[in-house]
């Protein structure tokens, strides 16, 4: 039976809003991680049957099936094709999946999955620039005026009586494991620097405390406990993975890093809209045959605090397996670009560390969430 293995997987830098990415257009950011994977593998582009791209935001300059531009700018030949995924948050840890079921069924042989978003040229909320694009149907069905990420996260922190503190607390220590992991070199066999531009992850920042977080006023509602410092960062980037059969690594002399064991989606309540991750997570599970302590890593989204935290507590997995290289608090979370990013981060981690199986879960607008498990060869 055909498998899906990932052979390699590379990431840019990610850059803060209007920061050291922000003169980059997002397709000759996502051709620089494209032509990384050429370097990095030798594989001749002329073979890849797809490219298949996350991109949240498809306005303006990522409008127009970013993905062909981004195969386009990165010089490959003309034959090969492209297509743009949206699944929110979610769109490149969805376009990984795709391209998993792509080739374990055998339409395809080599594909490229990955993803890109600037957020500093291509602002948040630009492919609906009138605001809500929710219908009334949908509106009143809920009761509600519009859908809030930032709100629901609220919802989720009081729901799970996750204090201002608590929540605090996370964010210093996604900042701590950050820098940790970047002071060690763990994301150097990752990392596709832009030479002259930005070498390393530009957000994060050292030396944080709980005074200094209370200072920050809430962002969603007066008494509120969601602010900026236990949020995710808008930012810049992009990350892709190659992905074929294990017979097709083979026949080019390739050796894979890890399968794509299980791929599920999910989805929940879309008014708290961020806790889809603890039923995806219970359905990879369930379908893998696999325990929460059979796991030796997990990345959950850092989309604001409470998500992992919420999730952690559902789930009882172990803590200190949880987003340990920090997460998008520290480094950021450039939407579309964001799960490829993470798989990137998690397969390098279980290679370097010796773990065999490593889970990957992201909230995503309309209460949905993606889970894959990860199996390292």
């Amino acid at each position: 039976m055909r498998d899906a293995v990932i052979v390699d997987a590379v990431r840019a830098p990610i850059g803060r809003r209007r920061g050291a990415l922000s003169g980059i257009h997002p397709a000759d950011l996502s051709a620089h991680v494209l032509e990384a994977l050429v370097e990095r593998t030798g594989i001749d582009p002329a073979v890849v049957d797809d490219v298949m791209w996350g991109c949240v935001s498809q306005a303006s300059e990522q409008a127009g099936n970013v993905a062909r531009t981004a195969v386009l700018a990165a010089g490959w030949p003309e034959s090969v094709p492209g297509t743009t995924v949206t699944r929110a948050c979610g769109s490149s840890q969805q376009a990984v999946s795709m391209a998993a079921a792509a080739v374990i069924s055998g339409q395809q042989d080599v594909v490229i999955a990955g993803g890109v978003e600037s957020m500093s040229r291509v602002p948040m909320g630009s492919a609906a620039p009138n605001g809500e694009h929710q219908p009334p149907t949908v509106l009143d069905r809920y009761g509600v005026d519009k859908f809030s990420q930032g709100v629901g996260a609220e919802m989720v922190a009081a729901k799970w009586g996750l204090d201002r503190t608590r929540l605090d607390e996370y964010s210093l220590r996604s900042h701590e494991l950050a820098a940790q992991a970047a002071d060690r070199g763990a994301f150097d066999n990752q990392l596709a620097p832009i030479p002259g531009v930005l070498e390393g992850d530009e957000g994060i920042r050292r030396g944080g405390t709980l005074e200094s977080l209370a200072k920050l006023k809430p962002a969603f509602s007066e008494d509120g406990v969601i602010h900026a410092g236990n949020s995710s960062q808008i930012s810049d980037g992009s990350g892709a993975l190659l992905i074929m059969s294990s017979d097709t690594a083979k026949a080019h002399g390739l050796t894979p890093i890890a399968r794509i064991h299980t791929a599920v989606v999910a989805a929940d309540d879309p008014v708290i809209m961020l806790t889809g991750p603890i039923p995806a997570t219970a359905k990879a599970l369930k379908r893998s045959g696999l325990s929460i302590d059979d796991i030796g890593a997990f990345e959950i989204n850092e989309a604001f605090a409470p998500v992992p935290l919420a999730w952690q507590a559902e789930t009882g997995a172990d803590i200190d397996r949880l987003n340990p290289l920090g997460g998008a608090i520290a480094v950021g979370h450039p939407l579309g670009g964001s799960g490829a990013i993470l798989m990137t981060r998690l397969v390098h981690h279980m290679r370097d560390n010796g773990i065999r199986y490593g889970l990957q879960s992201m909230c995503e607008a309309g209460g949905m969430a993606n889970t894959t498990i990860l199996e390292l060869l």
